[in-house]
């Protein structure tokens, strides 16, 4: 073999065992990331564009859903499903969501008509509309609030109701009051010290909100006495009831505004107008003009007309021999010797008659005879329980109270007597 032929063979050797160990090495990897990087760009956004708006005040439900793209015949199409409700009475505020796509459009509307009611408008596959009313499940659990008074029973709410949102721990207040309103006058009573303990239910749902259910007990110290009222199912019916068995609902409410403060009491004062020291045979409460006034009790009028410095004045004859006197209204709702009952509105504040400024002045007679209002009204509490449900009511009040009075509680049942089997 010749040289030349020699080195060509070796050059050829020698490719052969370069291209053997390029084949052999292992190919580098490289993240997904890089690969798209590197090669053409693919979206990967959802085609759906979503918008949240609100039905604005005097507003057409059809122009709210073509506000938020849909095409005026789609509008059309989506309102002609409805049943579930009136699109002619739908608040303004309420929250629309609407799905929609570039290329097809419309796809799912949805109105929330409330915490916890939604309805659905879905386009089907022959672009027709389905509606559909949803109820959203609540979940509902069992807190403990309370607080010391400063000024009201709304405030001492407020202050010690995190577990709610700051509205609804004035609702929680004004229910509540309701409960109390029988035995308490809340804007007479209370004094800086007082304080208030609640178990009420707390209902959550899905989207976060949180409300206020069923209050289950209560104790309102005032005065350094006790005040105490508990939830007790009898049979079908559920009603409040004092702790010793009382229901709440007495002969009288103790003041004749559900919204109200008052601004002098009982006794002797100097007349704002007159200017003399005479005896004010009453109660007055400082109250917007045109505040509905309302029966004390049931009972007959006796009066309605003008009556010297009383202005306008509705007087009520009640059992047991109490008249009731509403004076100073701007107007009155009931003649003389119709029949009245418990809370119905008789007439509105006004400032007629020897007033300064709108208020209601009140007062209480029993047997002809002027009465402190507070003392008189005092002992009038509620129908006591039947024999039968005592016993019940004694063990739900004791593991209620009980509960109530512990620092900190959270639980997730209903407080209720036992239930007899097959109930």
């Amino acid at each position: 073999m010749t040289s030349s032929r020699k080195l060509l063979v070796a050059a050829g050797c020698l490719g052969i065992g370069a291209a053997t160990i390029a084949l052999g090495r292992p190919v580098e990897e490289r993240p997904a990331a890089s690969v798209l990087a590197a090669g053409p760009r693919v979206s990967v956004a959802a085609r759906w564009r979503t918008t949240v708006d609100t039905i604005r005040r005097g507003e057409p439900l059809s122009v709210a859903l073509e506000r938020a793209g849909l095409a005026p015949a789609e509008a059309a199409q989506a309102l002609s499903a409805a049943s579930a409700l009136d699109p002619r009475k739908v608040r303004d505020g309420t929250p629309i969501t609407n799905k929609v796509d570039p290329d097809s459009g419309a796809y799912e509307v949805v109105l929330q008509l409330a915490i916890d009611r939604v309805v659905r408008f879905t386009r089907s596959v022959g672009r027709s509309w389905v509606e559909k009313e949803e109820t959203l499940p609540w979940t509902t659990d069992t807190v403990v609030v309370g607080g010391v008074v400063n000024s009201t029973l709304t405030g001492a709410i407020a202050a010690g109701a995190g577990a709610f949102p700051e509205r609804q721990r004035t609702e929680l207040a004004y229910a509540l009051a309701d409960i109390l309103e029988y035995r308490v006058d809340l804007s007479r009573d209370l004094q800086p010290g007082d304080s208030i303990r609640v178990m009420v239910e707390r209902q959550s749902a899905p989207t976060g909100l949180v409300r206020p259910g069923s209050i289950i007990a209560a104790r309102l110290t005032v005065g350094g006495k006790p005040v105490e009222t508990m939830r007790f199912k009898q049979g079908t019916r559920v009603a409040y009831f004092d702790g010793d068995g009382k229901s709440m609902r007495a002969a009288f409410l103790r003041a004749p505004l559900a919204f109200r403060r008052i601004s002098s009491v009982f006794g002797l004062r100097r007349h704002p107008i007159l200017g003399t020291l005479r005896r004010h045979a009453g109660t007055d409460y400082a109250a917007a003009a045109g505040t509905p006034v309302r029966a004390l009790g049931n009972g007959r009028v006796i009066f309605a007309g003008w009556k010297g410095g009383y202005g306008k004045t509705v007087e009520l004859r009640h059992t047991n021999g109490f008249v009731t006197r509403y004076g100073h209204l701007r107007a009155f709702n009931v003649r003389s010797g119709q029949s009245v009952s418990i809370a119905q509105t008789i007439g509105q504040v006004g400032s007629t008659g020897l007033s300064t400024a709108p208020h209601l002045h009140f007062e209480v007679l029993v047997n002809g005879v002027h009465r402190d209002p507070r003392v008189a009204l005092r002992n009038q509490s509620g129908e006591p329980l039947a024999a039968a449900q005592r016993a019940a009511f004694v063990q739900l009040k004791a593991r209620l109270f009980a509960q109530l009075d512990q620092p900190s509680v959270v639980t997730t049942g209903r407080y209720g007597p036992a239930r007899p089997r097959g109930e």
